[in-house]
């Protein structure tokens, strides 16, 4: 199994900064993909963004480029968000992933997700 450990989140007035940060451990040979994904109650899960950890290609979307920057720590399986420029259209429970993807397989794994309140 993998296991995700995320900190940051919190409170933040509309146009502050956070920054979110996730670090992987256990079975985590294969992991290839890491990113963040966000919910709101009532809606689905959805991506925020994700970063190979070979090249470090990104992948946004489209509501969140141009603020938020998704990085890696190339040594470790760690990931990071900075989240600038937040709208309260971000509140959201925000979830680390990390997948390890082929043809073949897409393996998933989720952290336990943490509370991002952006207020007005």
């Amino acid at each position: 199994q993998v296991q995700l450990v995320e900190s940051g989140g919190g409170l933040v007035q509309a146009g502050g900064s956070l920054r979110l940060s996730c670090t992987a451990s256990g079975s985590i040979f294969g992991i290839n993909v890491m990113g963040w994904y966000r919910q709101v109650p009532g809606k689905q899960r959805e991506l925020v963004a994700t970063i190979a950890r070979s090249d470090g290609s990104t992948n946004y979307a489209d509501s969140v480029k141009g603020r938020f920057t998704i990085s890696r720590d190339s040594f470790k399986y760690a990931v990071s968000l900075q989240m600038n420029s937040l709208k309260p259209d971000d509140t959201a429970v925000y979830y680390c992933n990390a997948a390890a993807r082929s043809p073949l397989y897409n393996n998933n794994y989720w952290g336990k997700g943490t509370l991002v309140t952006v207020s007005s």
